[in-house]
């Protein structure tokens, strides 16, 4: 019916000046739109209404406005009826039309009130259907109110009625439209009404969250001053953890159970026959299908995203609207007899399709993220939760790294697969419907160029192949690269002593050439492939128009076929591009898959292993093994008998177990704070004198992993936090051997023993140490793994067995306790220097708070970029971009040419032309990115190693390393990817604008507006999202340190019961990050939207203007300059998006920067200052009024120093902790530079020569021995100076050479990082060595005696004694016995000399050293 009426009407409808629909039209089809849609929405509306309630509305005077109205309509359309009806009595016949339209509208008018009130119930606040209704009903009743108002003129009188009715319906729908604009109050009790900081998107209206209004006060509020984190709004109520896990974790459960549940009919038989042999059981059994997480998933999140996949496929279509009306637009500027207002309407109509394909792309999007958002926090949390109950068995399996590694990497897998999974359906979708409608256009040509499509794809896929593997091998020389990087942080200040700087810097920049090797094949690559990429539209286009002409004579390309096949080609390279991307992110995802359920399905512990329930067992204080106390809380896996607990458990491990918080938080471990009891627990644990220590008393910050308390502290925090918590039994996993014997011995009284805070507490201790086992009530003796003698320690002496025997053994060697102790001494007497670390670190901080902060990124840095490329260079690289365009300008303005005279004869020369200039700008991007990645590391390399040890002390080497890593891989690889993509789309839309403006010149005054408009949104935008992604990274380590935290501390949590506690404090940390990521996401939404409504705009304007002037503009040309505005949005989109991203990353230039402009030490190498090379060549050493701090602003920590020693003598150096004895050996290195005053050596001031002259002449054994990944060779001669006869030698002299020779490679061993597969003992005998090679007039001692045993130092002594008898040296002596031969003691007080004798003088003096020696039994 409808097609006859448009081919009988069609000269009343197109051909016209006046266009007009035929009544029947307008009383059928248009009025019966709108209600289709309604009628067809509303069950699932309904449906989804009733399943998500946000509560109830109050009735507002809002809501019975829209509710009359509702009424009001539904009577006009039936008044409308019945008046059909009377006319019909008085026998005028009525086509059925009038009866059918007044129903169903007034049926569907009903509906709408129903849906209004339903609505309220529900708690909708702004409904998306109802607006759609009514705008299409306006729409729809335009038509007939037009024609009513032409025809009005000659209507009769009996019209009248219906016309008035008309006007009435109307009006109403009209009003019915402005008012679901407006919002309805939040629901009763909702969130909204209770948070101080809801998410505006909770109550926006529907146009609001189409068009992410909503989102505008913080982009406004971002682009006035920095965001900060109380700017945040609150986390959606269904985004949030508490929702989201356990419904994940519902979902699993239902999997797991289902995959336990074997059918029992199979398995009874079985019963019958095999009762006796249980394999075959256990064999029917593993059938069982493994549960599936991905079942799970898709039921947690699938309904959720299914609604975004809905948004796609409405795009999908609407995509291939806009070229078939460029079709017609063409076809209308053939005609020049065709009525304006058709061109017209087109030009609408594009305008339209293009905003409507915005508005849905960007929900799609919208849907997909927070989808993705929340597979993130599900997997997160459901991963914690597991790791907290897995067994040991299990958590040795996968390691802490894995783990964390499971939560980041792997999550974030999904997460970015959400986004594009829909191009799964949705690119085939689109490649069908493109060929569909390019076959139509040019028929089977089409295939040659679909077949060079399909030709590029292998083509790319080997690339990209290649690609990863040259990734592969970059990342394995990175990962080289930064673990010699660690080392050297590690150890900058033994390669300062030595003077070995420039031995390392080599072998960095070697592992970095390597690397940029593979980094020039890699942009030579890229180049390839964008090569490939942007020729290929071209290329096909190309082969597909050649074809087409060539095959028949008839076939003439005009601008409609040529114009419209390039924008569909267009619309083909998206689908065809992410296919593989599509791909290979799946298979990337489905490894994760594979992990992440691998740990989800370990095995549990079974929290019913332990009977915590009945009988007690006495007190027994004994000494065994840490399995028993592991099996005492259940973490072992039980396989026979039973183990009952009566009471709540305290436990303290072996490793003390301190988390990131204060003092005070680790102690109460979320118990309530009592001052009194709080007090007491402090004063049994003797951490009372420590608190005075610390900076912030109970206050103050532990970093991770305790690393600002001594091992000994840690350990009594630990038994501080078990003492509060007041449980009924005790675990003590040998607490006692962290601490000094004389500590040990006060907590041992004050806590654990008879007479201590837990007396009448059952009590259990593993202990080595003998000297308090008199004391406890019953002695379990475990030899292997089984009881081998139990009883009170008189008993057990009586008993003569294993224990007695050990007892004898250990009385009489005098030696182990006492070294025990003093080694314990020396590691409780370093902490002291630990306040001001930590000072530093808070000063630190703020530092940093300051660095990051930039707001815009300054042009200097760009311009340091470019000098690194190298100005000439970066110049030719702009201009290049700027050719490319213009061929590829030139090439459609050819296209466009020959379409309009249809010859084939001069296209190829062109061709040669623009693949010749595509392959110059490949290859000079790839020299570009390689130049400049090597200069920044080159500079920063330098930098940092010249830079003062100072530096190294107040910056954290985590924070220097990442400079190394994560800041050069963004120069590396980040960075000119960001250049290349935002050159050629600022090339791109300059084309455009270049184009349209050439030929409607009209459309230069558009442009300028427009171009305001799109300015000033990117401002709002990239200040907003700058700030976001930097809140959101900071807040995205806590999540992944407070987890490694629990992992290590899993025991502990559950030996307290603090399980659920920890899951919501990890549950907050992941929502916190999500707090910040959520307004990320929308940021890019808020963005696009804006950006492409510009987009449509010069679309609109673009194809209005071609209707104007469309008697000077050939149809070619009209299809060049509107094709052309078709593609812009994608390309403004982008450019503002590389902007962002470009200024964020540009950032790591300026940080590295930063480091490259380090204040550095005084210079290697004075030239003209440089000392005879036998110097020194006595060894006199003279301090002339010598003063030296640390830093600037700090006190002086040596004052007025002046002493003269003579070559060859030996002086010990002695002073309590902080005296400044390491400080004086220091000031001969100048690693610290002088306040005031000299040091003489020789008659050479050293202040004056270079570092390297001086540091090469002295030698030093430093307190810790340091090794370095290597070569043993390396560890001992790095410039190879030596010998092989000379090193064996020294080995010899430094009692290694039986060790080195047994090893089968020799010299040659390799060393493991910091050398940790030799003992310590043998790491200090490598530093002797080293000392022994060097042999140099001037030898330092800083005595390290905390970590040898005895005979080592007794070999190291003796050894320099003999070797170093002509030198001179100095020692730090710890222990006194050492010095008490030598020439003379220097003793240090305050930093100042207080005594400066020979020992036995000292002595008599019955000073300070008097007093030190008495201490240490030597007087």
């Amino acid at each position: 019916m409808l097609v006859l009426l448009f081919s009988q009407d069609s000269n009343f409808t197109k051909h016209t000046t006046l266009p007009d629909f035929p009544a029947c039209f307008q009383l059928s089809v248009l009025p019966w739109a709108p209600c289709i849609f309604l009628w067809l929405t509303s069950p699932f509306y309904i449906f989804y209404l009733k399943r998500n309630n946000r509560g109830y509305i109050m009735m507002s005077i809002l809501n019975r406005i829209k509710t009359v109205l509702g009424l009001i309509l539904w009577i006009v359309c039936w008044t409308d009826l019945f008046s059909s009806f009377h006319e019909m009595s008085q026998n005028q016949l009525k086509p059925p039309v009038y009866f059918v339209t007044p129903l169903v509208l007034g049926m569907t008018m009903l509906l709408a009130t129903f849906l209004i009130q339903f609505e309220r119930l529900k708690g909708v606040q702004s409904s998306g259907v109802l607006f759609i209704f009514w705008t299409i009903s306006v729409l729809c009743a335009i038509v007939p109110f037009r024609s009513k108002i032409m025809n009005a003129s000659q209507a009769e009188v009996s019209q009248l009625s219906l016309f008035t009715m008309f006007y009435i319906y109307f009006g109403l729908i009209l009003l019915q439209l402005i008012l679901s604009c407006f919002n309805e109050k939040p629901p009763l009790f909702s969130s909204v009404v209770t948070d101080p900081n809801v998410c505006p998107e909770t109550t926006a209206g529907f146009l609001s969250k189409m068009t992410f209004w909503w989102f505008t006060s913080m982009a406004i509020k971002g682009y006035k001053s920095p965001l900060e984190n109380k700017d945040l709004w609150s986390l959606n109520k269904h985004d949030s953890s508490e929702l989201v896990v356990p419904n994940l974790l519902n979902e699993w459960e239902v999997e797991k159970s289902k995959a336990r549940v074997v059918p029992a009919s199979e398995d009874q038989p079985l019963l019958f026959f095999c009762a006796a042999s249980r394999e075959v059981l256990l064999s029917k059994r593993k059938e069982a299908r493994q549960p599936s997480f991905l079942r799970a998933l898709l039921r947690a999140f699938g309904p959720y995203f299914l609604i975004g996949s809905a948004f796609k496929l409405l795009q999908d279509l609407i995509t291939f609207v806009n070229p078939q009306l460029l079709r017609m637009l063409i076809d209308f500027t053939k005609q020049p007899q065709a009525p304006s207002w058709w061109g017209y309407s087109l030009a609408f109509l594009m305008f339209s399709a293009s905003l409507l394909q915005t508005l849905i792309l960007h929900q799609h999007f919208q849907y997909c993220f927070v989808t993705g958002m929340r597979l993130r926090s599900g997997i997160i949390g459901a991963i914690y939760r597991k790791s907290l109950v897995i067994t040991n068995e299990a958590k040795r399996s996968s390691t802490v790294g894995e783990v964390v590694n499971l939560m980041s990497v792997d999550a974030q897998r999904f997460m970015d697969l959400t986004t594009f999974l829909n191009m799964l359906w949705s690119a085939p979708l689109q490649i069908v419907l493109a060929l569909f409608f390019l076959w139509q256009n040019l028929g089977p040509s089409v295939l040659a160029g679909v077949a060079v499509m399909v030709l590029l794809i292998p083509f790319n896929a080997f690339i990209a192949m290649k690609t990863r593997s040259y990734q592969v091998e970059q990342m394995k020389y990175k990962d080289e690269r930064i673990k010699l990087m660690n080392e050297i942080l590690n150890g900058i200040k033994v390669l300062k002593l030595y003077a070995w700087e420039t031995s390392f810097k080599q072998k960095i920049l070697q592992i970095r050439q390597k690397e940029l090797n593979v980094l020039r094949k890699t942009a030579y690559l890229s180049a390839l492939s964008t090569m490939a990429w942007t020729s290929a539209p071209f290329l096909v286009a190309l082969t597909t128009f050649a074809v087409f002409v060539t095959v028949d004579v008839n076939n003439v390309l005009d601008a409609e076929k040529a114009f419209v096949s390039l924008s569909l080609f267009n619309i083909l390279r998206f689908p065809l591009n992410m296919l593989p991307q599509v791909i290979s992110s799946i298979v990337q995802a489905s490894v994760s898959l594979k992990r992440i359920q691998g740990f989800l399905s370990h095995d549990e512990l079974d929290p019913e292993s332990v009977d915590r329930r009945n009988n007690t067992s006495g007190n027994s204080p004994h000494s065994s093994h840490t399995s028993l106390v592991c099996a005492l809380l259940g973490e072992m896996e039980k396989l026979e008998g039973q183990i009952s607990i009566q009471g709540s458990v305290a436990y303290v491990p072996q490793q003390a177990w301190i988390q990131n918080a204060t003092l005070r938080d680790n102690i109460l471990f979320g118990r309530p704070y009592a001052e009194q009891k709080y007090r007491c627990v402090l004063e049994a644990c003797a951490l009372t004198p420590d608190l005075e220590v610390l900076p912030g008393g109970d206050q103050t910050e532990i970093g991770e992993k305790g690393i600002n308390l001594s091992g000994g502290q840690r350990q009594r925090v630990s038994l501080a936090r078990a003492l509060y918590s007041e449980a009924d039994v005790y675990l003590l996993d040998d607490p006692l051997s962290a601490v000094d014997a004389h500590v040990a011995k006060h907590i041992f009284d004050n806590v654990i023993g008879p007479e201590g805070a837990l007396k009448g507490k059952t009590r259990i201790l593993v202990t080595h140490g003998i000297s308090f086992l008199p004391q406890v009530h019953n002695i379990l003796v475990l030899v292997e793994g089984r009881v081998s003698e139990m009883g009170s320690y008189q008993d057990l002496l009586k008993q003569n067995g294993a224990f007695a025997e050990q007892m004898s053994i250990m009385s009489n060697d005098p030696e182990n306790p006492k070294k025990m102790s003093r080694r314990r001494r020396c590691s409780e007497r370093r902490h002291p220097e630990s306040p001001s670390e930590k000072k530093e670190l808070k000063v630190e901080k703020l530092i940093q708070a300051e660095t990051t902060e930039t707001g815009r990124v300054k042009l200097k840095v760009y311009w340091e970029y470019a000098k690194a490329v190298g100005p000439l260079l970066s110049l030719f690289i702009c201009v290049l971009y700027g050719c490319q365009s213009a061929t590829s300008i030139g090439a459609n303005v050819w296209l466009s040419e020959w379409t309009n005279d249809a010859l084939l004869n001069r296209t190829q020369d062109r061709v040669h032309m623009r693949v010749g200039v595509y392959a110059a700008l490949g290859i000079s991007q790839g020299t570009a990115r390689v130049s400049a990645a090597h200069a920044t590391h080159l500079h920063m390399l330098h930098a940092v190693l010249r830079a003062p040890q100072a530096f190294f002390e107040a910056t954290p080497s985590g924070r220097i390393l990442n400079r190394f890593s994560k800041d050069v891989d963004t120069i590396d690889s980040v960075i000119p990817e960001n250049i290349d993509i935002w050159m050629r789309t600022f090339w791109y839309t300059v084309n455009v604008l270049i184009v349209c403006s050439a030929l409607t010149p009209v459309f230069l005054i558009v442009i300028v507006p427009l171009m305001l408009l799109y300015w000033w949104v990117q401002r709002f935008y990239v200040a907003t999202s700058r700030q976001l992604k930097r809140l959101e990274s900071v807040s995205r380590s806590p999540i992944y340190s407070h987890f490694s935290e629990t992992v290590t501390g899993t025991s502990v949590i559950r030996a307290y019961g603090r399980n659920t506690a920890f899951v919501l404090l990890s549950d907050m940390k992941v929502d916190e990050n999500q707090k910040s990521y959520y307004p990320g996401i929308v940021s890019n939404r808020w963005l696009g939207v804006r950006i492409e409504f510009i987009g449509n705009c010069i679309v609109l304007f673009a194809a209005l203007f071609a209707v104007i002037g469309k008697e000077k503009l050939s149809p070619g040309l009209v299809g060049l300059s509107v094709s052309y505005a078709l593609q812009v949005t994608m390309s403004l989109n982008w450019m503002v998006r590389m902007t962002s991203d470009l200024e964020s990353n540009i950032v790591a230039v300026e940080r590295v920067k930063e480091y490259s402009e380090t204040a550095t030490e005084a210079p290697w190498i004075v030239k003209d200052k440089q000392p005879p090379p036998d110097w020194p060549p006595k060894g006199n050493v003279e301090f002339i009024d010598y003063s030296v701090r640390y830093r600037e602003g700090l006190d002086l920590v040596l004052r007025n120093i002046s002493l003269e020693i003579k070559g060859g003598e030996k002086i010990g150096i002695v002073g309590r902790t902080g005296a400044g004895k390491s400080s004086m050996t220091l000031c001969l290195f100048r690693l610290l530079e002088a306040a005031d005053g000299e040091i003489v050596i020789d008659e050479v001031k050293i202040s004056e020569i270079g570092l390297h002259d001086l540091r090469s002449k002295l030698t030093i054994i430093p307190q810790e021995p340091v090794l370095f990944s290597g070569t043993l060779r390396m560890n001992l001669d790095p410039f190879e100076k030596y010998s092989d006869e000379e090193v064996w030698k020294v080995l010899e002299l430094s009692h290694l050479k039986k060790f080195v020779s047994n090893q089968p490679s020799k010299l040659e061993l390799e060393c493991s990082e910091g050398g940790e597969n030799l003992s310590v003992g043998q790491r200090q005998l490598v530093c002797l060595a080293r000392a022994l090679l060097r042999k140099t007039r001037i030898l330092v001692l800083d005595e390290a005696t905390a970590a040898v045993d005895l005979e080592t130092d007794d070999l190291i002594q003796s050894t320099i004694r003999t070797q170093f008898e002509d030198c001179t040296v100095f020692t730090i002596a710890h222990r006194l016995n050492t010095i008490m031969d030598y020439t003379r003691v220097l003793v240090l007080d305050k930093g100042k000399i207080a005594e400066f004798d020979t020992p036995t003088n000292l002595l008599a003096q019955k000073g300070i050293f008097y007093g030190m020696a008495k201490d240490a039994g030597l007087a």
